[in-house]
C-alpha cells in the first residue's frame, strides 16, 4: 500500500489490475476503512479490464486524521453545523486530489454507503473526472428518503468502545442487525473481520465526524440531475441501515433504473459479489 498527498491530506491507496487499464477508484462508506473492498472483490474487477483503486477516507484508516474536536452530534441534530470540520464537498475534492496524485484524468467511480455520496458528489462538483458512476447502498441526502430503521439509530450513536472486544461486540451488534438477512456472514467471520480492521486502524473521533459530515451536507438530488455519464444504483431491499427509498431516489434523480436486491441489507455479502461486480463491470463498459 501506498500514500497519496490529496487535498490537504495524506490519503492511503492500493491497486489491482494493469496500471494501463481504464481505471476504476472504490470508495468505501462511514467509518469504514478501505480492506472493506475485499481482495477478491477488487481482483474480480480487476481481471474484467479495469485498474482497480480502494482507499481510505480522511479520518478512517491509515489516512490522516482530522485535527479537530469531537462534533456535538446532538446540537448538529438540532441544526447547529458550527462544529463540522468538512462536509461531502471536501471528501469529494480529496477523491479528486487522489486521482490528480496518481496522475488519472478520469476514473470509473463507485462508492458504497457514505462512499456513494462521496462519489455522487464528485459527479456533481468535478464532473470531468467521473467516467462512470455507480452508487451503491446509498442516498441523495434528501431528508425523507434513505433513514435508518428505528432499531438501527441507537447502535449507530452507540458511545464509542475502549475495549478491542468492545469495540467488536458493537460491531457485531449493528451488522446483525443491518447486514443482509437472506445472505448472513457467521458470527465467527465477521468478528474476526472486525478484529483485523480494529487491528489495522480504530478511529471513534473520526467516524464521528464522518458521521457529522453526513447530516450536515446539503441534498444532492438536484445536483444529480446535471449528471450525464453512465450510472447504476444498488440497494438491498432489506437495508435498515440506509432505506432503499435512498437508493429509488437516487435512481430516480439520476434518470435510471436502480438495481434492488431481494434479501440484501447494508454490506457485501460473498454471495452477491458476483452480482455487484457484473453490475460495475457492465455500467462502466457503457462509458466506452
Amino acid at each position: 500500500m501506498a500514500q497519496a498527498s490529496a487535498n490537504g491530506v495524506e490519503l492511503e491507496y492500493d491497486t489491482f489490475g494493469d496500471p494501463a487499464a481504464e481505471p476504476l477508484l472504490l470508495i468505501m462508506g462511514l467509518g469504514t476503512q478501505m480492506t472493506a473492498w475485499p481482495e477478491p472483490f477488487c481482483q474480480a474487477i480487476a481481471d474484467a479490464g479495469f485498474h482497480v483503486i480502494r482507499f481510505d477516507n480522511r479520518d478512517s484508516g491509515l489516512s490522516t486524521l482530522i485535527e479537530a474536536p469531537p462534533p456535538d452530534l446532538g446540537a448538529l441534530l438540532g441544526g447547529d453545523t458550527s462544529g463540522v470540520p468538512y462536509l461531502m464537498s471536501d471528501l469529494a475534492s480529496d477523491t479528486a486530489g487522489l486521482l490528480d496524485a496518481l496522475d488519472i484524468p478520469a476514473a470509473h467511480i463507485v462508492g458504497a454507503s457514505m462512499g456513494g455520496m462521496i462519489g455522487q458528489q464528485l459527479a456533481i462538483d468535478h464532473p470531468t473526472r467521473v467516467r462512470s458512476l455507480c452508487s451503491i447502498m446509498s442516498t441523495t441526502g434528501a431528508p425523507g428518503v434513505g433513514q435508518p430503521a428505528p432499531e438501527a439509530i441507537p447502535l449507530v450513536f452507540t458511545p464509542a468502545a475502549t475495549t478491542r472486544d468492545q469495540a467488536i461486540d458493537n460491531s457485531q451488534k449493528l451488522f446483525a442487525t443491518v447486514g443482509s438477512p437472506a445472505y448472513p456472514t457467521p458470527a465467527a467471520e465477521l468478528r474476526a473481520r472486525i478484529g483485523e480492521a480494529y487491528d489495522r486502524a480504530h478511529h471513534p473521533e473520526g467516524t464521528a465526524r464522518q458521521l457529522a459530515c453526513i447530516i450536515a451536507s446539503p441534498d444532492r438530488t438536484a445536483g444529480l440531475a446535471s449528471v450525464t455519464v453512465p450510472a447504476a444504483v444498488i440497494h438491498g431491499e432489506a437495508d435498515k441501515l440506509v432505506d432503499v427509498s435512498g437508493g429509488h431516489a437516487t435512481a430516480a434523480a439520476l434518470g435510471v433504473t436502480p438495481l434492488i436486491i431481494p434479501g440484501a441489507g447494508h454490506d457485501l455479502p460473498q454471495a452477491l459479489w458476483e452480482t455487484y461486480v457484473e453490475a460495475i463491470v457492465a455500467n462502466a463498459r457503457r462509458a466506452a
